[in-house]
C-alpha cells in the first residue's frame, strides 16, 4: 500500500504539539525541509532530540517550536555556536530552553535500547566525565558478571523520527549510501517514522539492491518525495554541502532581527521546499549539483 504524501500532510498527521521528535542524519541527510514545515505549521512545546543539533534545530528553537533539547553536541560545524539556543539558555524572558546532555555514545545508546525494546542500555564511557553529575538520567548498575559499576542510560522512544534517504519506494523502504549516522536506530526506536526521499523508485529497484535498505517499509508511517530536502546539508550522490550558507549563517543568526527576517523570507514566506529552492536560485543548485562518481555494481546471481 502506498504511503506517499506531501511533506505538509506528513507533518500535519504525525507531528503534534508536545511531541518528541528526531530529525536525524549525520553531516548529510539532515532534513531541513521537515523542520521548515514544522515551523510553518507552528508546532509548539516539542522535545527536539539529536546527537548533533546544528542549524536545523537552531531554526526550530528560534521559531519557538522547541521547549527541550536532548543532545550530545551542539554548534554550527566549523563556524561557531548556535545563537538561538544560546539566547534561550542564557537569556531571560525568551522562554527558557531545557537542556539534557549526553556523550555521543550515551545518546546513541538510548536509541539502541529503544529500538531493541529494552528498558536501558549499559555503557562504559562516563569514567572521569562530569556529564553524569549534570544529568540525573545517567545511573549506574553492578555488572552481574564482573561486579564492576557501569553506567546506564534509559531507553528513548521518540514520538516521531524524520529519516532522509537517497531513494525509497512508496511503501517506505528507504535506501541510503554514504554516512548512516544513527538513522536506523532512531527509526526503529520511534513510534512514527516519516521517510523523506530525494526520489521515489519502483519496489523492483529496491529489491535489486537490498543491502542498501536501511529502514524497511514496515516501520514507515509516511513517505515524502522531497528533492533538495536537505539544503544546506548535503545528500551523497545528489548535491553537495552549501558551505557558504553555514559561514554566512553566523551573521544571520547572531541578531534576532536578521534571524526573524530570514525566517519570514525563506520559511514562512514560501509554501514548500520547491519554492524555497526556487528562491535561492538555479545558480546555487547548479553549483551544488553532484558530479558523477560511480560505485561498481555487484552481482547478486547464484
Amino acid at each position: 500500500m502506498s504511503k506517499l504524501v506531501s511533506m505538509k500532510d506528513a507533518i500535519a498527521a504525525s507531528v503534534h504539539d508536545g511531541d518528541s521528535i528526531v530529525i536525524d542524519g549525520f553531516t548529510h541527510l539532515i532534513c531541513f525541509a521537515a523542520a521548515h514545515e514544522i515551523i510553518r505549521q507552528k508546532r509548539k512545546n516539542l522535545t527536539a532530540i539529536r546527537l548533533t543539533p546544528d542549524l536545523v534545530y537552531d531554526q526550530l528553537i528560534e521559531a519557538g517550536c522547541v521547549s527541550k533539547l536532548i543532545f550530545s553536541w551542539a554548534g554550527n560545524p566549523g563556524v561557531g555556536g548556535l545563537h538561538a539556543m544560546r539566547r534561550r539558555t542564557e537569556g531571560a524572558g525568551l522562554g527558557q530552553l531545557t537542556l539534557e546532555e549526553y556523550s555521543h555514545f550515551g545518546l546513541l545508546s538510548r536509541f539502541l535500547a529503544g529500538s531493541a525494546g529494552l528498558p536501558f542500555w549499559p555503557l562504559d564511557n562516563y569514567a572521569g566525565s562530569s556529564i553524569p553529575g549534570a544529568n540525573a538520567n545517567i545511573k549506574s548498575v553492578t555488572c552481574p558478571y564482573t561486579g564492576r559499576q557501569i553506567a546506564t542510560v534509559p531507553a528513548l522512544r521518540p514520538d516521531v523520527a524524520v529519516i532522509h534517504c537517497q531513494r525509497a519506494d512508496d511503501e517506505g523502504n528507504a535506501q541510503v549510501w554514504g554516512l548512516y549516522g544513527s538513522q536506523k536506530e532512531v527509526a526503529f526506536a520511534a513510534k512514527r517514522v516519516i521517510v523523506v526521499a530525494e526520489e521515489i523508485v519502483p519496489t523492483s529497484v529496491i529489491r535489486s539492491d537490498p543491502n542498501r535498505t536501511l529502514v524497511p517499509g514496515l516501520i514507515a508511517t509516511h513517505v515524502v518525495c522531497e528533492p533538495w530536502g536537505c539544503h544546506p546539508s548535503f545528500v551523497q550522490g545528489h548535491y553537495d554541502r552549501d558551505n557558504d550558507f553555514y559561514v554566512e549563517w553566523e551573521n544571520v543568526s547572531r541578531d534576532p532581527a536578521t534571524y526573524a527576517k530570514w525566517l519570514d523570507e525563506y520559511v514562512y514566506g514560501v509554501k514548500d521546499r520547491a519554492e524555497y529552492m526556487q528562491k535561492l536560485g538555479a545558480g546555487l543548485m547548479e553549483r551544488l549539483r553532484k558530479k558523477p562518481r560511480m560505485s561498481e555494481g555487484v552481482d547478486y546471481g547464484y
